[in-house]
């Protein structure tokens, strides 16, 4: 199946590159912002007016399990440190931004994460289900929109632009890397190393596959009989080479995904910021 990424893998491409080569926008037009509060990473991402990436900035965390909030202070922390990192780039202040929840994330849940931006000194300005924001730059309006993250799989049917179906299950990165510990005896955040290192790839996968598998056989579970269409791979776990290839195969159903998957939702965030 082709489907054209093209125009959506150059902005991701340009999102990724203004990580680390910023540009000062004009002082006086309005920036965008997206707080990206994942299991595994955190993310901030500023676009300028015309929706065009500026800046961004990363961090790992573990303050975030299951879309829930577990370490508040850490959380509000670790963004403050990324905002500030952002305005130092870019010479100005930032003052809103917008914010994402898992599918199915209850009121109180997003009211922790709504909570941890504001206490960094933000207006919150919308509050997006990751499906959206990620469908947004994707450009598609019909399929199966599933965000593996550190934690849980997030799975989202979209007809028409819209979002007619959610779910999210635990399984995600998380697994993986328990998955690489148990089998090589190794610690957690080692085994974190081990499978981010493209060079123990030949290694890594096999071992893996059966939990790729799990992520499968949830999607399966929530696809069935629902007429989902093709499969869009996202997050920060889809980034692992071949991942779609597995999927595809044990669902039977066109699997894609984008240049730098972890980066999609957290730039869709940011386009919902208004």
């Amino acid at each position: 199946m082709m489907i054209d990424f093209e125009k959506p893998n150059e902005l991701i491409a340009r999102m990724e590159q203004k990580i680390f080569c910023p540009e000062r926008p004009d002082c006086k037009g309005k920036l965008y912002t997206g707080i990206d509060l994942g299991t595994a990473n955190i993310v901030v991402t500023v676009l300028d007016e015309n929706k065009q990436p500026v800046a961004g900035a990363l961090q790992e965390a573990r303050v975030v399990k299951d879309g829930l909030v577990v370490d508040f202070i850490g959380a509000i922390n670790i963004v403050r440190k990324l905002v500030q990192q952002v305005e130092e780039k870019l010479s100005r202040s930032l003052e809103e931004a917008a914010v994402a929840i898992p599918p199915g994330t209850r009121a109180e849940d997003t009211r922790a994460i709504v909570n941890v931006v504001q206490a960094v000194g933000l207006e919150v300005t919308n509050v997006v289900d990751e499906p959206t924001a990620a469908a947004t730059v994707l450009g598609i309006k019909d399929g199966a929109v599933v965000d593996i993250g550190g934690g849980t799989t997030g799975i989202s049917i979209l007809r028409d632009g819209h979002v007619i179906y959610v779910a999210d299950e635990p399984t995600g990165g998380t697994h993986f890397s328990l998955v690489l510990a148990g089998a090589y005896n190794i610690g957690f955040e080692e085994a974190e190393r081990l499978k981010r290192d493209p060079d123990k790839y030949d290694q890594v996968f096999p071992l893996v596959i059966p939990v790729i598998e799990k992520v499968a056989d949830i999607i399966n579970t929530h696809i069935a009989g629902r007429d989902a269409g093709p499969i869009f791979l996202v997050g920060g776990t889809a980034c692992l080479e071949g991942i779609e290839k597995v999927i595809s195969r044990y669902t039977g159903l066109p699997t894609v995904k984008p240049y730098n998957p972890l980066l999609v939702t957290p730039l869709g965030i940011a386009m919902h910021c208004a």
